[in-house]
């Protein structure tokens, strides 16, 4: 598994993170992480996909983002800092799931011995802050249905498919998708029913099929 934010770190160093890390291995439904746990550790994704779920303030559940092969989460964790971070969110395996965990001391004793290492934090900071600054301009300047086509069409690189044609299966539910793009179910259901007649998906129980991912892709550009 191949990790782009570890691309600056120079081959020795990133070898020897790689090596810091333990594997460790997540059975379907099981959370990796409890919001408002103490983070101490990095987590690179290397296999199956992680739904990340936040409290809602009338004491629900949202799913933030869906993670797959080759992101990461927990970045905050490695920040030198006199009390610990707590994590911000739930992070539960929606199949089958492997990650590679980096507690935050090995990180440490890595980044003394080896100032290449030290690149990696400023990268997954910064990568972070792009995602977040994107996201909140999108939420407040772009319209729902632009809003779901985009999730749509990043969802199908998530589950392997982004440059196929179809069809790819996204497990999620109606309800899933309106917390990703913060829209109310109701009206994701028109988008998505526009979309169903274009023939661009079809709608499946628990589940969309983006049966045309090229015309999804597209639209998701304009």
């Amino acid at each position: 598994m191949q990790w782009e934010v570890l691309a600056s770190v120079p081959g020795l160093e990133r070898e020897r993170l790689l090596a810091g890390a333990r594997r460790r291995r997540y059975v379907r439904g099981e959370h990796l992480v409890h919001e408002g746990d103490p983070a101490d550790s990095l987590h690179l994704v290397a296999a199956g996909r992680l739904a990340v779920r936040a409290s809602t303030p009338d004491g629900d559940s949202a799913i933030l983002n869906v993670l797959g092969p080759g992101t990461y989460f927990g970045e905050l964790a490695l920040l030198p800092s006199e009390k610990p971070p707590v994590r911000s969110a739930s992070v539960v395996a929606l199949e089958p799931a492997e990650t590679l965990v980096l507690s935050a001391s090995t990180f440490l004793t890595l980044r003394e011995d080896h100032p290449g290492v030290e690149r990696l934090l400023t990268v997954l900071l910064a990568r972070r802050v792009e995602e977040l600054s994107d996201r909140l301009v999108e939420a407040l300047y772009v319209g729902l249905d632009r809003r779901v086509h985009r999730c749509l069409a990043g969802l199908c690189d998530v589950y392997g498919a982004g440059d196929a044609v179809g069809p790819v299966r996204i497990p999620l539910t109606q309800s899933d998708l309106a917390d990703l793009v913060g829209g109310a179910r109701p009206s994701v259901n028109q988008v998505l029913r526009r979309l169903e007649d274009r023939g661009v998906v079809a709608l499946r129980r628990g589940a969309v099929e983006v049966v045309d991912v090229p015309a999804l892709l597209s639209l998701a550009r304009r």
